[in-house]
């Protein structure tokens, strides 16, 4: 027989690696994206209008344009996570280099003056919603070894199962068994054939007790987490204005998903007559699919220096595809345990992640031309977030979590802006809930920004820092390592962009 070193195989099972709350949590946020003008002032346009981003918190902004507008901006992302595990702490940094916003709108005037619709503004806008470019590293000595992992996987799964037949190539087995069986034992697969556990009664194909063949009392450890991607809005807006009070508008919104997660597990410093001294572990996630939702807004000027303004944004569906693959080694690993490697690709079926809606209030006050403050108050119940399809028993044991673990989430966004001729200068501050109902696993984001534009002719460049920081516990296996690290994460964002008006 002819060994194949690259397969495919879908998976009937879906509840496998990565498909879980913590799906439902990375695409419900948003990130501070967008213009630097909407950055500066932390995202608090909902009843201002007149900025491409803003369309993302009311449609109806778009008809506060008085020119026809073309934007474009770039942000360079910094990533700094500090990771504490077991006493010991490390830190990981990343930069990034980003177009995040570019796009544009056309506004069309009534000049005949026989209506008392004011004008028609129609909006191309595309937005990174968020960048999932980042790092974790952590490392330190613990109770808890990987072997905890694979016995817990392990349970209850007869030993027959995990042999491989006559023949048959131990990379074939691997993907087999994920598709007849299941993720659960696939890893029980692994961490047999890795050399980390061994069944209690090798003669009795039947046998569904496992035992470890790693030796200690704390083990070294040691993990690298890197992803990659993003989650880009396409947004097509049409808006209008009634009179000389009301701006109406409307959004239909296209996501597109790419992400790559690749983890990176060494564990040493076993027992000195322990039969294994090092256990290496790989996973692969690669996560792609598409996503719609769509927005109404409305904005009021109750009078020259007031406006309020009011937004319903949809839920977002999501149809997502997962692909994995994983590598493992040991001192007792199978000599054939290096043809599983990420070139062995499982396929899963698609899944539909839909996130909650959004209700987001506002109000602004606008002092003529020296300058405006603007306040947001959004309210999202993520308790309402749902995996589907919900009749699959490990997704409606997945929404029971959500049901019970997350709860509801203000947001608050406060920006102001103060201007000098041709210059603007700008500042915000923002901050959110926890989504979780007793503040556990992640934490409150706060977060402020400040910036600088300079307007020249129809032209306006401006500069924006933003700065925001959330404290987050993970674990590093959804199973058997139950403590997990802390994580401080310090995310700042410098922009610059550029803005046309004709």
């Amino acid at each position: 027989m002819k060994r194949v070193s690259f397969l495919f195989l879908a998976l009937l099972c879906v509840t496998a690696n990565g498909q879980n709350i913590n799906d439902v949590l990375r695409y419900s946020g948003e990130d501070l994206q967008g213009t630097a003008r909407f950055q500066a002032m932390s995202g608090a346009f909902g009843a201002l209008g007149g900025d491409l981003s803003a369309l993302n918190i009311n449609p109806a902004g778009s008809a506060v344009f008085s020119f026809s507008t073309f934007g474009v901006t770039a942000s360079n992302y910094n990533r700094d996570n500090r990771a504490t595990y077991f006493n010991s702490t490390s830190t990981d940094e990343s930069n990034f280099l980003e177009i995040n916003q570019v796009g544009g709108v056309f506004v069309f005037n009534n000049r005949s003056g026989s209506s008392d619709w004011k004008k028609l503004a129609l909006a191309i806008n595309y937005d990174l919603v968020q960048n999932f470019d980042n790092e974790i590293y952590a490392t330190g000595n613990s109770t808890q070894g990987i072997d905890n992992y694979f016995l817990e996987s392990a349970a209850g799964v007869p030993f027959g199962q995990l042999l491989l037949r006559d023949g048959e190539f131990i990379e074939d087995a691997y993907l087999d068994i994920g598709s007849s069986l299941g993720f659960t034992e696939q890893q029980a697969f692994l961490g047999y054939y890795g050399g980390i556990i061994d069944p209690a009664d090798p003669d009795d194909d039947n046998n569904t007790t496992y035992l470890s063949n790693a030796s200690y009392s704390s083990v070294n450890q040691e993990f690298f987490q890197r992803t990659s991607g993003y989650n880009g809005k396409f947004t097509l807006n049409m808006a209008s204005q009634y009179r000389e009070q009301l701006y109406l508008g409307a959004s239909l919104n296209f996501h597109t998903v790419l992400m790559d997660k690749v983890t990176f597990f060494d564990e040493r410093g076993y027992d000195a007559d322990s039969e294994i001294q090092f256990t290496t572990f790989e996973n692969l996630l690669h996560t792609e699919g598409s996503g719609f939702s769509f927005s109404l807004g409305a904005i009021a000027k109750l009078s020259e220096q007031i406006r309020v303004g009011g937004s319903y944004q949809s839920p977002t569906w999501y149809r997502l595809t997962d692909d994995t693959a994983q590598r493992i080694n040991s001192d007792l690993a199978d000599t054939d345990i290096g043809f599983i490697d990420f070139n062995i690709v499982n396929l899963f079926e698609a899944y539909t992640i839909k996130t909650p809606s959004k209700l987001t209030g506002s109000v602004a006050m606008v002092f003529g031309k020296e300058g405006l403050l603007s306040f947001d108050y959004g309210y999202q119940d993520m308790s309402q977030a749902e995996l589907r399809p919900s009749a699959d028993p490990f997704f409606r044991a997945q929404n029971d979590d959500i049901r019970n673990l997350l709860g509801a989430v203000n947001s608050y966004r406060l920006g102001g802006e103060y201007r000098i001729d041709q210059v603007s200068l700008r500042a915000g501050y923002r901050f959110e809930d926890s989504p979780f109902v007793d503040g556990s696993t992640i934490g409150e984001l706060t977060g402020y920004s400040a910036g600088i534009g300079y307007s020249f002719g129809p032209n306006r460049l401006d500069l924006a820092f933003s700065r925001s920081e959330r404290d987050s516990s993970q674990r590093f296996f959804d199973t058997g390592l139950t403590t997990p690290a802390s994580i401080q994460a310090v995310n700042t964002n410098v922009s610059l962009g550029y803005t046309l008006n004709f």
